[in-house]
């Protein structure tokens, strides 16, 4: 039972440090579009020599 009282404040600051954690990804604006990068795969390559991205 006593473990209790460490168990349960424990959970609640995790909870919490999840729920902070959230709401700063959401104003740092990481789920502004979210299909994008899953459909950038499927794009062509650049097939130009001097792209130094290739």
């Amino acid at each position: 039972m006593n473990v209790l009282y460490v168990l349960v404040p424990l959970a609640l600051a995790l909870a919490l440090c999840g729920v902070a954690a959230f709401r700063w990804a959401v104003r740092d604006g990481q789920f502004d579009d979210v299909e994008t990068p899953a459909l950038r795969i499927l794009l062509d390559d650049s097939t130009d020599p001097s792209d130094p991205d290739v």
